[in-house]
């Protein structure tokens, strides 16, 4: 029976910089790897990806929501592991103040966009920074699914996400 997990990631920026976190390891890998800030939804969040977006950069970085800028919903992120359907729902914002306060969950730094690719990052968030840089000006929410190929290589199908205004 397939599980639904539900995470909420934000890339913040100031300037050219995003903010981002380097994690020595996490439940699906043992090696480092960079990510935005985030995590999963907690039940009563289920519904409100938004909240637990917030709630997660407070606690990953000190940040408050009040100091958040524009922080829209750009992705929406769907692959499988294992025995879960993984929904990410990534959010992009902006802050005035470059400081910030390190968790637990990781050290966090500011690092150019330009230079994001040069991270070892999931293959799904490497996939979206890529669709990221290449379509900055685009404003609608797209959702990526990530999948194989013929040859077994990942790959990611992208699509707008609009409302036909339909029945």
């Amino acid at each position: 029976m397939m599980e639904l997990r539900q995470m909420s990631t934000a890339f913040l920026f100031n300037g050219s910089k995003v903010l981002m976190m380097k994690k020595e390891s996490s439940k699906i890998t043992d090696t480092m790897f960079w990510s935005g800030l985030g995590g999963h939804l907690e039940p009563e969040e289920l519904n409100f990806p938004k909240r637990a977006c917030i709630r997660e950069i407070f606690e990953e970085s000190g940040i408050l929501e009040e100091e958040i800028e524009d922080l829209k919903l750009k992705y929406i992120l769907i692959r499988i592991k294992d025995d879960e359907i993984r929904q990410q729902f990534v959010y992009f914002g902006g802050v005035n103040s470059s400081e910030f306060i390190n968790s637990a969950e990781g050290e966090l730094h500011w690092i150019e966009l330009e230079e994001i690719l040069e991270l070892k990052l999931s293959k799904i968030v490497n996939f979206m920074v890529n669709h990221y840089l290449e379509n900055p000006s685009k404003n609608e929410l797209t959702i990526g699914t990530i999948t194989l190929n013929d040859e077994e290589n990942p790959e990611i199908q992208w699509s707008e996400l609009k409302d036909p205004k339909i029945f």
